[in-house]
């Protein structure tokens, strides 16, 4: 079944990964990180054992290390599909043999471990599938040693992350012992399982068997994703709910991407680390799942921004590790990168401070409120964010898109959203007490929305800030969140302008950087397309809302994986992968658009 491969046989022995076009990556993720793999079979991206740990497998952005399965007759075309309502991935070749391999990243998720399935399958005639792994640690800057194999299973460690393979056992080391190689001869109708663990401790007791491994992963995905069948385009709903399942880890925190460094612009300075835990992406997240109902993947998201503003008050930061640690600060690391981009670990954002999250974790604790999810600590969080709403709402803040501080008309409108929604949910409480504080939710929230006459354009839609006239997309979302109704003839305004001023073929640029034409100064924003989507649902324009869902929604791969930016000129994925916020955007979307026009119900 299996043959030793040739040691002289270079491209067995040393492995080289190029990159490929965002478009053509899967994900496979467990909660707890993710896994990148390209149309080849290469796991390119894998960062262990958690989201922001330094990548094992690191090739996607010019480092070393990652793990291919491949046929080895390069004379077939790829394609892939995922098993409904999970993020179990089937790579699949076809030439003169039909190959599949069936891959996941096992659940439930051990934080401490990783467990890479792939079962190799020959579907019409026999095939050779070559397998090769190239493990490293520290983003590819630490090698391989103790490489052993007993008893057909292979084990190393790579500075402190220590690997087992299982099924490989005739595999062959490269000539440095920093790689394994080994060519499958596989008859019509056999498969062929293989089993990698990545842990930080020691790995200790039998390796998994397969067959168990992958029936519990199945039974997992089973249990976690709906259906959705109540939605329109069922399919990418419920695969944008198996995402955001993937994505979220035991805290209940939500990785805003797997990867970093992919670049928003090639050339440009804009690409970031998003392997940390935003509290708007959270958020926005949050209310996709609310939207739908009260599933039990909502709970863990509120728990976490509970926690955090129990924790931080009005010192709330914009992002934390999926553990709810500050997340360290930006350096660069001496890759070569995704192709125009360098390469960054950590995030600046932790020095700012953002008003509009507030705004936002309010949005959503009254969503939990109104789905009967809430707590007692609910409760006070809602009460500590309103008073850290009431004492910062004035200050100049970074804003939903990270900028320099500015007194943001955006900011003020998603905390009087937010205060207002609460105070809708208190307001039908028993209880005296909550009664009260709606009353004073409400008057604040009336305070914010009088202050915005410093940013009411001349045609009477809103403007981003004092002394910027400029339309931005993320105004939107006063008529979507319920800072204001439909019928506010600013809303409509602004709507109209974003549309005629930000909109081209369809998509929606956040705002206009400058002179250039829009698509040399960026990409366009997948999230900003589906809030015009639900804008103009809001405002019964159900054509219009149809158009721009399904624009937007057709801006991925074969995988149904999207990223930030979508490059309307070149017709390219810009930037990490996936962006939680726009598959929350596409599900909250298929909820809004499967009901009557108009805007969304309180809270």
């Amino acid at each position: 079944m299996t043959s030793p491969a040739r040691r002289s046989g270079r491209a067995m022995s040393r492995p080289a990964w190029p990159p490929r076009v965002l478009r053509e990556y899967a994900l496979l993720a467990d909660g707890e990180r993710g896994a990148v793999i390209g149309p080849d079979g290469t796991v390119t991206w894998l960062c262990a054992p958690r989201w922001d740990s330094p990548a094992v497998f690191a090739s996607l952005i010019g480092g070393q290390g990652g793990y291919a399965v491949t046929p080895a007759d390069p004379w077939h075309v790829w394609g892939g599909y995922y098993e409904p309502g999970s993020l179990i991935w089937h790579s699949r070749w076809v030439g003169d043999a039909v190959t599949e391999c069936r891959e996941a990243l096992a659940r439930p998720a051990d934080p401490h471990r990783v467990v890479l399935l792939r079962s190799v399958m020959a579907l019409e005639g026999g095939t050779r599938v070559r397998v090769l792994l190239e493990p490293r640690g520290s983003f590819g800057r630490t090698g391989v040693r103790d490489l052993a194999r007993s008893r057909g299973i292979w084990t190393w460690r790579c500075g402190p992350i220590r690997f087992r393979l299982s099924g490989a056992g005739r595999a062959r080391p490269g000539a440095a012992g920093q790689d394994l190689a080994m060519m499958l001869r596989l008859e019509p109708g056999q498969q062929h399982d293989l089993v990698l663990e990545i842990s930080d401790r020691p790995l200790d007791g039998p390796p998994p068997d397969p067959g168990a491994a992958w029936a519990g992963t199945q039974e997992a995905w089973s249990s976690a994703v709906p259906d959705c069948t109540d939605l329109i385009a069922v399919s990418d709903a419920r695969h944008a709910y198996a995402v955001l399942a993937g994505l979220t880890s035991a805290s209940g925190a939500l990785a805003a991407a797997a990867t970093t460094s992919i670049p928003e612009r090639l050339e440009s300075v804009r690409n970031y680390d998003y392997r940390y835990a935003w509290i708007r992406d959270q958020c926005y997240a949050g209310l996709a799942l609310a939207a739908h109902g009260p599933h039990p993947l909502l709970d863990g998201t509120v728990r976490f921004i509970t926690d955090r503003v129990l924790a931080d008050g009005p010192d709330l930061m914009p992002a934390y590790t999926v553990a709810g640690e500050p997340i360290p600060g930006e350096r660069g690391l001496r890759l070569r990168g995704y192709p125009g981009g360098t390469v960054r670990t950590g995030n600046r954002v932790r020095d700012q401070f953002q008003l509009d999250a507030l705004g936002e974790a309010l949005q959503l604790l009254a969503a939990a409120v109104r789905l009967d999810r809430a707590s007692p600590d609910t409760w006070q969080a809602a009460r500590v964010a309103a008073a850290a709403i009431g004492k910062r709402w004035a200050d100049p803040d970074a804003g939903i898109w990270e900028l320099a501080p500015q007194r943001w008309a955006h900011s003020r409108l998603a905390c009087a959203a937010g205060l207002r929604a609460m105070a809708a949910a208190a307001g039908h409480s028993a209880g005296t007490a909550a009664r009260r504080e709606a009353g004073e939710w409400s008057s604040l929230a009336d305070q914010i929305m009088a202050s915005l006459s410093d940013v009411t354009h001349a045609t009477g839609r809103w403007q981003r800030a004092p002394g910027d006239e400029r339309v931005d997309a993320a105004l939107l979302l006063a008529v979507i969140r319920g800072a204001v109704g439909p019928g506010d003839p600013r809303a409509r305004a602004t709507v109209q302008a974003v549309a005629d001023e930000l909109g081209d073929d369809g998509f929606v640029y956040r705002f206009r950087q400058d002179t250039r034409p829009m698509h040399e100064a960026e990409g366009a924003f997948l999230l900003c397309g589906q809030w015009m989507a639900q804008a103009a649902h809001a405002l019964g324009d159900e054509a219009g809302a149809a158009r721009w869902f399904e624009r937007n929604r057709a801006a991925c791969g074969p995988a149904g994986i999207y990223t930030e930016e979508y490059d309307v000129h070149q017709r390219q994925l810009r930037g990490n992968l996936p962006q939680t916020f726009v598959h929350a955007a596409v599900l909250e979307s298929a909820v809004r658009l499967s009901g009557p026009p108009g805007p969304a119900a309180a809270g």
